[in-house]
This record gives structure tokens, sequence and C-alpha cells, in this order.
């Protein structure tokens, strides 16, 4: 997790622009470096750096003695690094797992090139031999990118949205549009003398559920004729090559099946990795939560050093501004369930040194975990609809995960969006995948029974929303918010509110209040979230699951 930022082509003083890149310090504390390329006209790279690799030679931009005229500056964890260098014979010259990108680049093109790319990452190259620009982004999205191209050639590139606002003040400024970068896709822009860019090509190469160019990664024999055993195998080997690290690895633990299995997996391959240092689990609730009492239990059966956060009413209350500011976003499911894991990110960077953290997020899109799967009127619905929730996952809960954990220097890692393992089980029949016996990601729940990993009780575990099951009992965190917003939002607001935003009008005083607090630091960028995440299938109001039927059973 590395904070990345460009621009190119700039009629305004460059190095005063350079300022903005502070607006992403926090994605890494570690180090930072900002670099005008005084050979090449109106250009500037910026970066933060979260040194997780490599921490001697690991700094950007980057450039390699036998390409002087590359520049690369991304951020990420590109997992098959060391055999991408056996396969191709490279001569590498760090530990860094980005620097193949380079080689890559520079002797099979772009697009190619990231076709080969096992991992999550947002990267910019300047070549400047060629002229040209090159921007990519991971098939899921998992690292974020942003960029804006003016009329006049003026690129800039970001890892969050706010380190591009002001950059740019030509007449036509008000029409600028900063826009998250596609996940899955490669852009290549060309430079003319003056810096300025223009887009020249755009390839999507690698969509959702695609069999990857590295699949080979995991041969062939490795595969058997039981699903089941497939299902395992693939997800221990997703964790396993994301605990690649020079940097203490934790786990966020919220005792539903998806971070618990991630934690027992990774305090199994510890073992096997070598890996000295106990194991820290992290759990956040308010009193009476039904995730700090299952956590609890897991941690225990683990044998992990674990830390339980209690947050009170009030603490969550007021955090959801600085959440807000964070995550760019006002959707309403996303704030509710950032703001726990936005206060165990804080606590984590105060009182522990693990800078990794491993994460169970994406595992309800590929695996039709949501409650609401229930309703699904055939497998092929169920199917579509998981397919559509991981294409826009970039907007929604892995926005959530990056912003939350990179808001205090933490790397969030994602098992369950491996590439290998989405491509493999989404090619499976439908109906294998759907609810089953009223439990949903019943397939992946039995791949893993008999194992030992998890006790029953929590492999079997009924599906909690992490912003309900952080809460007490009695009252949920989003009838608390709800409660509060009564007092800070008037009806006359809210009767004014479909007015004053036209799009993705707030139909509620929480709805509104987001927006307000949205608005107050992105005014006039709504359009980042084209819609409410909302259940399907399902005659619902809130997005919360207690408000849903089979939650209530």
């Amino acid at each position: 997790m590395c904070g990345i930022w460009a621009v190119f082509g700039s009629d305004e003083n460059v190095s005063a622009q350079c300022n903005a890149v502070h607006k992403i310090t926090h994605r890494g504390p570690d180090a930072f470096r900002i670099e005008n390329i005084h050979h090449f006209q109106n250009c500037c790279l910026g970066f933060h750096r979260l040194s997780i690799v490599d921490d001697l030679r690991g700094m950007q931009p980057m450039r390699l003695y036998t390409y002087p005229h590359t520049y690369l500056i991304y951020n990420g964890e590109i997992y098959n690094h060391k055999s991408l260098a056996k396969e191709f014979e490279m001569m590498l010259s760090t530990e860094v797992d980005g620097e193949p990108i380079i080689h890559l680049y520079q002797t099979y093109g772009a697009v190619s090139m990231a076709e080969q790319l096992d991992g999550v990452f947002a990267f910019c190259i300047l070549d400047t031999a060629n002229r040209k620009v090159i921007l990519g982004r991971d098939t899921y999205g998992v690292r974020p990118l942003f960029r804006f191209c003016t009329k006049e050639g003026f690129l800039a590139v970001c890892s969050e949205a706010k380190g591009l606002f002001g950059l740019c003040h030509s007449q036509n400024d008000e029409e600028l549009q900063i826009e998250p970068f596609p996940p899955g896709h490669v852009e290549v822009y060309d430079l003319d003398s003056e810096g300025r860019a223009t887009l020249s090509q755009s390839v999507c190469f690698n969509k959702t559920g695609q069999i990857p160019k590295y699949q080979l990664a995991i041969p062939t024999e490795s595969y058997t004729n039981d699903v089941k055993e497939n299902v395992a195998m693939l997800i221990e080997k997703a964790v396993e090559k994301r605990l690649m690290s020079d940097r203490r690895v934790g786990c966020l633990l919220s005792g539903g099946l998806d971070s618990s299995l991630v934690a027992a997996l990774v305090v199994k391959l510890s073992k096997k990795l070598g890996i000295t240092y106990p194991i820290q689990t992290f759990a956040i609730g308010m009193e009476g939560s039904t995730d700090l009492k299952a956590a609890k239990k897991v941690a225990t059966h683990l044998g992990t050093e674990h830390h339980e956060v209690l947050m009170t009413p009030e603490e969550a209350l007021k955090a959801i501004e600085k959440t807000v500011f964070h995550l760019e976003s006002y959707d309403i499911t996303t704030v509710r369930a950032s703001v726990g894991m936005f206060l165990l990110s804080k606590y984590i960077q105060e009182k522990t040194d693990t800078v990794v953290v491993m994460s169970g997020e994406g595992a309800d899109e590929v695996a039709q975990g949501y409650i609401y799967f229930h309703k699904a009127p055939s497998a092929q619905a169920a199917h579509d609809e998981s397919v559509r929730l991981m294409e826009d996952l970039y907007m929604y809960d892995v926005l959530r995960g990056d912003r939350a954990t990179a808001a205090w220097g933490l790397e969030i890692r994602v098992p369950f969006l491996d590439q290998q393992f989405t491509s493999f089980y989404l090619s499976l029949d439908p109906e294998l995948r759907q609810p089953k016996e009223g439990i949903e990601k019943h397939l992946i729940r039995s791949a893993f029974d008999g194992s030992g990993l998890l006790p029953n009780e929590i492999l079997w575990r009924p599906k909690e929303a992490f912003s309900d099951g952080v809460s007490s009992v009695t009252k949920s965190w989003f009838e608390i918010i709800q409660d509060d917003c009564k007092e800070k939002i008037s009806q006359k607001e809210l009767d004014s509110a479909s007015s004053v935003y036209p799009h993705n009008p707030p139909h509620t005083k929480e709805a509104l209040y987001f927006r307000k607090m949205f608005e107050k630091h992105y005014p006039g960028k709504a359009y980042w979230i084209p819609y409410y995440w909302m259940p399907a299938w399902s005659k619902t109001d809130d997005p919360s699951a207690r408000t849903l039927k089979h939650y209530k059973q």
C-alpha cells in the first residue's frame, strides 16, 4: 500500500502543483519522493512509500540501469514476480516485486505486460524514449487509481481523488471529470513536445471470471476431480502468496466465515513458512457485539495474539466525517461498514507493529454470501448478480477496505479476490454456488468441513453484515446513526434534498447527512458513485441485512 501521483503537460507552475501530492501522505508514511523529470517538459512524479518489501532499494520512481528512460511508480503487490523473473530470464537488480513490470513492458509492451501480472496493482509508467505514459489497474480494482485529462492535454494521476483537487485552472475547469480508472484496463497516452497527453489506446486486459494468462502459476497437476478439494487448495494458495512481506502480518477478524477462514490459514501457513512472530488478530465492536464474541472464540481456537477494541456509539458517530473524507464516498452501506474498520485500523497503527492486514473482503461477492442471495429467482440470476457485484467492487467494498486501512498507513490484502481462485470458482456450475439448506457460501464451508481449521459453529455461522455485527444485539449500528441524524437533519432539508442533489438523491436523513459531509469535501463529485448499494430481490428501503426477512429468521 503506497500512494502514487503524477502530472503531465501542465501549463501551471509544476513545482507549485506538486504540493497536492501531500494530500495522500497517509498512504505511505515511511518515505516520500517527488521527481521533476528535468529533461522532459512539464512532468512530475510523486510517491509516498509504505515499505513492505526490500526496504533499501524499493523507493520510487523506479528506474533500472538497463532501461534508464523508463520511470515506474506503482501501488500494489506482484505475487508472481519471482516466477516471472525465472520464466522470462530477467536480470533483476532488486528484490522489489514491481521490478518485473519494467522488464515486461520493455520486452512485450503494455498490454501483454499487464496480462502476466498476478497481483493487485495500480501503476503509472513514463517512457521518455517513446514519449508515452501507461496507466494500469488490477482486475477488481483492489488498488485505487484516479485520473483526469483535459482537452488541452493536461493529464493528472493519483491513488486517491483528493490528490487531484485544485490542479487544473483552465477555462474548462468546471467541466473537469476526475474519474476512477477502470479496473482491468491499460491506457496508453502519447506525449507531445510540451508534455501534453493524448489517449491513444485503452484496452481491457482481464475481465471478471476470465482465466488469467498466469493460470499455470498453479500447475494443472495440483487440481483434482473433487471440486471441494480444488476450492480449498486455491483459497489456501491465495492466502500463502499474500504472506509475502518483510513487515509484520496480522488479520482483521470479525468472527464470520471469511475473516476467520483467512486467519486460520494465515496461522497454519505461518508455521510452514517459518514466520516466528505470533499472528495478531484484531476485532472491533460495541459492548454486546456478536462479532466480538465470535472473534474471541476463533482467536482462542487458533492461539493468536488477540486484540479486542471496544467502540462506543459516541466514538463511532464522531468518526463518520473523517471516514467519509477518506472513503471519498457517501454510499450508505459503505459508510456504515467503514467506521468500525477505520477505528480498528487507527488502533492497529497506534498500538501495534502490524502493517499488513489480511481480510475477508470479496468473499460475499464471489461466493454469493449476502443474505439476499437466498431470494435469487434462479441459479443463473444469482451468478449474474455475483458477477455484477464483483465488477462494481472497486466502488464499494474494495474501496472501503483500501481507504479505511490506508488512512492509517496499513496495507490490506484480500485473498478471496485472487484471480486464480475467482476464475475457477465462477466457472463452476451456478447451482453448486447457490445457498443450500438455508446457508450461504455452502460450497466454501463444506470445502473446509472436517479440516479442523475452525470450530464448527464458526465455520457454519450464518452471515452477519460487518456494520451489524459490530453492534449490540439490542440496537444496531444503523439505528444508532439514524437516531443521531434525526437531531442533525431537519425534515425541511430532507424534503428539498432531491432538488439540491439530483444525482442519487438522498431519501433518508442518514443518507442526506452522509451526502452533506461528502459535498463539503468533494463538491460536485457525486458521480463517483453511480448508485446506492442495495440488496437485490428484496423489498427494503434500507441496505442493512437486519431488515431482511431471512436474517430475522
